[in-house]
């Protein structure tokens, strides 16, 4: 409390105080901070391009660049020593990781990636947290990269020669028009990143050919992904068109819009892109277990050889994958992805608009990662490349491996 005696001293010069300023106009209010650039979307982006330009031929092969890097980059950014700047560690360790992981992955680029890195450095202020920044990120992806060495997720691996079985009703068959051999037949004995094995979670058998709920799910298809189908919207056949790509290419949007969102930290967002492709990845290796154990025939096999009103001369919306039909890998990879974005960021976000390349100039608007998923069930079945079963069941199977790789987050990241 302020003496009594000496409270008019102090009104004065505080008065004084103020008749000073006033004669010298108003205090200037500093202008705002520019916000700091965001070093994990600047990274994502050229993850994306990268893959883009030096990809491999095989999807679950580039899911797995992804799921290295940012793992990497998610390590690295995990603990941050005491006495530098948290921002400026997480941000150079997150660059240093993910362009190390990127060079080594995708060499081709690497003139690109250097030069994405300097940028980052040249924003972060040369010091302790930059130099112990880029050291972790560069220790984490040689541990990663090393740890992952033969995974057998090379395209030659995945891709391993398959032996197709006797024609009989319900197996697999090569499809029209290009009766090609199999793919993705080595996906089932990759070794994954979380998963203990990759039929960890193999589904049980699909419906039998004569059931009740197969000759249904044949019939849906029949009359609903028939290239000349007369029941089938025009909005349907959009539907089919958008998500006709690959996943990981529908995806990408998607993911970074989550990014772009999240108001977590360098290794919060760094986690939700690692755990985003780790899914994918060990959901993919399930999922060709899964295919191959039960080598399901496809839709057209069924409908122009089957017993139950055979039609020789039925073709699908779309041209068939060359794997068999259970589970349908566009829903295990949708199903992973929800399960992931959900967790992690909630099941509802702002409208976001999303575009794709099978689809040109068609512009679709979402506000939640369900709704992803419900359309790519629907136009597998409108593209007739899948039945309704394989569709739920691939959904059930991706959600249960990204559920089991969320649980198993602190052991990945440690």
């Amino acid at each position: 409390m302020i003496p009594s005696a000496t409270r008019p001293f102090m009104l004065a010069l505080g008065a004084a105080s103020l008749l000073a300023a006033s004669a010298v106009g108003p205090t200037a209010v500093a202008a705002p901070a520019e916000p700091r650039p965001s070093v994990a979307l600047d990274w994502y982006d050229t993850t994306a391009q990268t893959i883009a330009a030096a990809g491999a031929p095989t999807q679950v092969t580039n899911s797995r660049t992804w799921a290295v890097s940012w793992l990497a980059g998610a390590r690295a950014t995990r603990q941050v020593p005491t006495g530098v700047d948290r921002d400026d560690y997480q941000d150079a360790a997150l660059a240093s990781a993910v362009h190390s992981s990127l060079t080594t992955l995708a060499p081709s680029r690497t003139e690109q990636l250097d030069a994405a890195f300097r940028r980052t450095l040249d924003g972060i202020p040369d010091g302790p947290a930059e130099d112990r920044g880029v050291a972790a990120g560069e220790r984490e992806a040689r541990s990663v990269l090393a740890s992952r060495e033969g995974d057998g997720l090379d395209p030659a691996s995945v891709d391993a020669p398959f032996t197709v079985p006797p024609a009989a009703p319900g197996v697999w068959q090569p499809t029209p028009p290009a009766y090609a051999p199999a793919t993705q037949y080595g996906n089932r004995v990759a070794r994954p990143f979380a998963l203990a094995a990759p039929d960890q979670f193999r589904l049980g058998p699909p419906p039998a050919p004569a059931s009740r709920r197969y000759r249904s799910d044949l019939a849906e298809v029949r009359a609903y992904g028939a290239a000349d189908s007369a029941r089938r919207t025009a909005h349907q056949t959009e539907t089919a068109n958008f998500w006709y790509g690959s996943s990981l290419t529908l995806y990408t949007e998607p993911l970074r819009v989550a990014l772009s969102r999240s108001a977590g930290s360098v290794a919060e967002r760094a986690k939700l892109v690692a755990l985003f492709h780790i899914a994918s990845v060990d959901t993919q290796i399930a999922t060709s277990d899964s295919k191959y154990a039960y080598l399901r025939w496809r839709p057209v096999t069924a409908i122009r050889t089957g017993a139950i009103d055979p039609d020789p001369d039925w073709t699908p919306l779309h041209n068939t994958p060359a794997h068999p039909d259970y589970p349908s890998g566009h829903n295990t990879y949708a199903g992973a992805a929800e399960e992931i974005l959900s967790a992690l960021t909630g099941p509802r976000t702002a409208p976001f608009e999303l575009t794709s390349p099978t689809a040109p100039g068609v512009t679709r608007t979402y506000t939640d990662w369900h709704r992803l998923t419900a359309e790519n069930v629907d136009a597998r079945i409108l593209s007739g490349i899948h039945t309704r079963s394989a569709d739920e069941a691939g959904v059930t199977l991706g959600k249960r491996v990204a559920g089991y790789v969320l649980r198993a987050s602190g052991h990945l990241l440690r």
